[in-house]
């Protein structure tokens, strides 16, 4: 069916877009087939606009004549339909607002209710800790910073038998090897006397009145250059000092600050012994190494100035010394302890006895004293000869026998040995222990070594000792 619009004659069905400008038609066609004159999409069919609505978001610009042509207009402008995101009312979950389940609060309260379990705990910890550590009372025996060497107190050993270790030095009451210079104390190794060695000749401690010891072989020494006999006397000298007569303690505390020495084969050594022996000969009655060291750099096989170690001797006999169920190596960390001073010490009581450097915190080695010696040295019922060993310790009913007696103090610095402090074939070793030209061996090699010592002296800058004063020493 055609219709009659202003003079003009167009099928039914059909649009036309006016001009807004000029009042003229722009195009004529139908909604199905037509393109949008606005885009090159293909106009949707009206039966979709119908199904779908106008779009919304209809350009303003374009001139709508009539309001018959709505539709139509949308349509031609090829706008797709516009998808709302919004959801319908009554859709919406709002969890906020729901009924809180009573279980839900315990996700919140459980996590507290740990934390702060936890951290009373680490605070009962803490507490009790501090307040278990044992302080002892400490009662000052002697401080010596050694403005001069205080004969009253200590004493130069003089002897030439090597100290039980096979040692290369003898010791000597001189200031070539014990001084103070400058508010420190030197304890210094030198070669001995070349014409000792090289021809026949006897070193007599006896005969002087000097020997410090009442054995024969620990004050006399002897040069003997007949054919096949390598004897000579000690190739070096050096010092060893005590405090036996001037300060002694039993329980306390040592701290003594020094500097090691560097160079080959040197043996420094800051120890104590038992003023009486109290159980026996050594090591019955106790040692308690609180440093020992070997003035070797740190390439050395088992350790040079880098490295210290801390000990306690003990046990029936020689051949069952225990001393290394109780020893403890500390490294120095990027330096060694030939570098500057340190502060080497001890503290000992009746339950517990620790060696340390600088700080007591830096602990080299810790005895605890809760078993007896005895039982924890596991010895043997008899020695190699058969002879039944006897605890003699037990008789005194204290689990740290023998180190529950006075003790002194020892410096010294030793100079080579046979006892395996050196261990055979190890950087150059120029001996061998069980060797009679062990000595000898040593002198004649001191082109290789005797250049390393750059610095032997041991120096010390201060020596102080505390007795326990607790008042219940003797329990």
């Amino acid at each position: 069916m055609e219709q009659d619009q202003g003079g003009s004659r167009q099928p039914a069905g059909t649009f036309s877009f006016v001009s807004t400008a000029t009042g003229t038609p722009v195009r004529t066609g139908t909604p199905n087939t037509d393109r949008n004159p606005f885009g090159d999409e293909r106009i949707e069919s009206l039966s979709a606009q119908q199904a779908g609505g106008a779009n919304p978001f209809a350009s303003p610009s374009i001139s709508r004549p009539a309001s018959s042509f709505d539709s139509a207009s949308a349509i031609g402008r090829g706008q797709r339909y516009f998808h709302s995101r919004r959801v319908k009312k009554g859709e919406v979950e709002k969890p906020w607002m729901a009924k809180a389940d009573p279980k839900e609060k315990w996700v919140t309260i459980l996590p507290v209710l740990g934390i702060v379990l936890g951290l009373a705990i680490s605070g009962f910890l803490i507490w009790d800790g501090i307040h278990s550590v044992v302080r002892h009372k400490y009662c000052i025996v002697l401080e010596d910073n050694f403005d001069n060497f205080n004969t009253d107190v200590w004493t130069k050993e003089v002897q030439v038998g090597g100290f039980g270790n096979g040692e290369f030095e003898q010791t000597t009451n001189t200031d070539e090897n014990v001084y103070v210079q400058n508010g420190h104390l030197f304890i210094k190794p030198t070669l001995q006397d070349a014409s000792l060695i090289n021809k026949d000749s006897t070193i007599d401690l006896l005969k002087d009145g000097t020997c410090t010891s009442t054995k024969w072989h620990d004050c006399v020494a002897v040069t003997n250059t007949t054919a096949g006999n390598a004897t000579i006397v000690p190739p070096t000298r050096s010092g060893r000092i005590h405090t036996k007569k001037g300060a002694s303690i039993k329980y306390g505390r040592v701290e003594v600050t020094a500097k090691l020495p560097q160079g080959d084969w040197l043996w420094p050594a800051i120890w104590m012994l038992p003023v009486e022996e109290t159980y026996g000969p050594w090591p019955l009655s106790g040692e308690i190494d609180i440093m020992e060291s070997r003035g070797n750099n740190r390439t050395y096989a088992q350790g040079g100035n880098n490295i210290i170690s801390s000990a306690l001797h003990w046990g029936p006999d020689v051949a069952n010394d225990a001393w290394w169920r109780t020893n403890v190596k500390r490294e120095a960390l990027h330096t060694n302890y030939a570098a500057g001073f340190n502060t080497f010490g001890i503290e000992w009581s009746q339950k517990y006895l620790f060696t340390y450097v600088n700080s007591r915190l830096l602990q080299v080695l810790y005895t605890n004293f809760n078993e007896p010696l005895w039982k924890r040295g596991a010895f043997p019922a008899a020695n190699s000869n058969g002879t039944r060993l006897q605890d003699v310790w037990s008789q005194t009913g204290r689990d740290n026998t023998p180190f529950d007696q006075e003790f002194y103090l020892i410096l010294n610095v030793a100079v080579g040995g046979t006892n395996g402090w050196f261990q055979d074939s190890k950087s150059g070793k120029p001996w061998l222990d069980s060797s009679v030209n062990a000595k000898k061996d040593f002198w004649n090699a001191q082109d290789t070594w005797l250049p390393t010592w750059k610095s032997p002296a041991l120096e010390v800058s201060k020596v102080s000792m505390w007795r326990q004063c607790d008042g219940n020493e003797d329990l």
